[in-house]
């Protein structure tokens, strides 16, 4: 099969008789070359197929108008709203997305972010995947100058623009809520602990059972990728231990998710039994029955902010980069899968 060779720019000027120089600046709107003429290469261009190489348009301004963006997943409410909310920001300001994502992958990370640095974009916003231990290619997208934002997980000793929630904070909340409804043995099945979120979940979590004196079983802080299959198994494995709890804190509505087809699925009641709260306000929580209790992040307002930081950047390059953490308000939204009605 024949590949079609790709058309250039010279390749409108031989068809127009035109220098690569003159169809360059008429593709590019410049004021010194009439309307008549940016038509004709304009009507050429679509003719042709010609699509530009935006790899040497970065190389010869400096600047290439698109920002990568690096997500563990794409498939949840929270993620997908923070990449809408991005996306809508930077668009409105001159700015295309380009995304990549990691599955959770470190390998997966190390490789998008060479990829974006390689076609020059201005800057990257990421959330760290949950493999991710050493931080060194986020330290060479800074070395590179390129301005770094992260948003949900992000890591301190970076050193940059970081916007999430009060994730200590959010446990306190749960278990406070958990406590008051006289749950009293509480399950927490959570993130990787070196992920600096979790870390502070789990945290958040020993620090309000010790406030609320209730007893913490270590072999009941589960560390997993917070997926549904992990919560089904991770529910099956605490239903079979000797002191079985009353209560499940998930910090992902996947695992809640996971967690509470098996108890449904073994018969037991809940809230009455046992009870489940969530993390992320995900819409299937509240079409479930019994709806899931969870934590309302308001994505939209971390895609915005993260958007508004590196246009920041960007606008006070000279800005010394150190770090700026924004911290968004949550809130706990109390359903019936944690309710009791004492």
């Amino acid at each position: 099969m024949e590949i079609k060779k790709k058309t250039t720019i010279k390749d409108i000027g031989d068809l127009l008789g035109l220098t690569p120089s003159a169809v360059s600046k008429a593709l590019n709107n410049h004021p010194r070359i009439s309307d008549k003429t940016k038509k004709a290469v304009q009507d050429a261009a679509i003719k042709l197929q010609y699509q530009p190489n935006f790899l040497s348009s970065a190389l010869r301004k400096g600047k290439s108008n698109m920002v990568g963006l690096i997500v563990p997943r794409i498939n949840t409410n929270y993620y997908s709203s923070v990449i809408e909310n991005i996306e809508d920001v930077l668009n409105e300001n001159g700015y295309n997305v380009i995304m990549a994502q990691t599955n959770e992958s470190y390998n997966k990370e190390c490789k998008s972010i060479d990829n974006l640095l390689n076609i020059q974009v201005d800057g990257i916003i990421a959330s760290i995947a949950n493999e991710t231990v050493s931080f060194d290619y986020y330290q060479k997208i800074k070395e590179k100058g390129v301005p770094l934002v992260l948003f949900d997980r992000g890591e301190n000793d970076l050193d940059v623009d970081y916007i999430g929630i009060d994730d200590y904070n959010c446990s306190h909340l749960i278990v406070a809520h958990l406590a008051g409804q006289n749950y009293k043995k509480i399950a927490h099945i959570t993130g990787y602990s070196h992920t600096r979120i979790f870390k502070n979940r789990i945290r958040g979590f020993r620090d309000a059972m010790q406030k609320f004196d209730l007893p913490i079983q270590e072999n009941s802080i589960i560390e997993c990728n917070l997926q549904v299959e992990d919560g089904r198994r991770i529910m099956k494995a605490l239903l079979n231990q000797e002191k079985r709890p009353d209560a499940i804190y998930a910090a992902s509505d996947n695992a809640a998710l996971g967690a509470l087809e098996v108890l449904l699925e073994e018969g037991i009641q809940v809230p009455e039994e046992m009870a489940i709260v969530g993390f992320g306000n995900e819409p299937f929580s509240t079409i479930i029955k019994p709806q899931i209790s969870t934590i309302n992040q308001f994505n939209a307002e971390i895609g915005k902010q993260a958007a508004l930081a590196f246009l920041e950047r960007i606008k006070n390059p000279e800005k010394k980069v150190s770090l700026n953490k924004i911290i968004l308000d949550s809130e706990l939204m109390i359903r019936s899968s944690s309710y009791r009605k004492l």
